[in-house]
């Protein structure tokens, strides 16, 4: 006798976004839902308490999967800021088209956006870690509260500048949304450029010796 395929979490995923889309709607309870994949009730709830519940991972199980691709590369670890953030990007942007449609239905249900945004806080969550740990360089600001305001605001920019792309791939009709992969590449190029403090550095130091040496330029 065949032993018995054991349901993973990932295909409880998998059966629901199957359900949703050849319904357009949840389904109208666990039990029905279960019964129609062949699993016993008990086993959803031992991974997700509600079907909100899914829909509320789905972003971030994309983006462990994404991660989990990235670091299976030896070039990856090697990347700086920049090329990481951009690899993250086209992989995440990748994985979402192989579910667009389903990706579509979830964020474009609601009327309420609110209700929509809340769908992405766990994977915003996971964004931000992920984006708080690449190595850019920062200005030294000597105070603690300082440093803390100015990782907040980046990671927050970082943020809006994801959800800007993802309306952005939403919107797009190009074919194979080429026209994403050029929005990616030159909204993080210009946000990185944008961020180069070398200039700047240049400036403060100037600074600092002119005030030390408290150079007059009377005429």
């Amino acid at each position: 006798m065949a032993k018995k395929k054991e349901i993973t979490k990932q295909d409880i995923v998998g059966f629901y976004i199957d359900y949703y889309l050849e319904n357009n709607k949840q389904p109208e309870s666990v039990y029905k839902f279960a019964k129609h994949y062949g699993f016993e009730e008990p086993f959803f709830y031992a991974t997700f308490s509600s079907f909100e519940q899914i829909e509320k991972t789905y972003f971030s199980s994309i983006f462990e999967q994404t991660m989990s691709l990235l670091e299976k590369s030896e070039e990856f670890s090697g990347y700086d800021a920049r090329t990481k953030l951009l690899s993250f990007y086209f992989t995440y942007f990748e994985m979402l088209t192989a579910n667009r449609s389903f990706t579509l239905a979830l964020l474009q249900q609601d009327k309420n956006k609110l209700k929509s945004l809340a769908k992405l806080s766990d994977f915003r969550k996971h964004f931000i870690n992920f984006y708080n740990e690449l190595e850019i360089e920062r200005i030294d600001l000597k105070q603690e509260k300082l440093v803390e305001i100015q990782e907040k605001s980046m990671s927050q920019m970082a943020w809006f500048q994801l959800l800007l792309t993802l309306k952005f791939w939403m919107d797009d009709t190009s074919l194979s949304f080429e026209k994403t992969d050029i929005y990616i590449e030159k909204s993080v190029n210009t946000s990185f450029d944008l961020m180069d403090i070398a200039p700047l550095k240049s400036l403060i130091d100037f600074g600092k010796f002119m005030w030390k040496e408290k150079v007059s330029f009377k005429m």
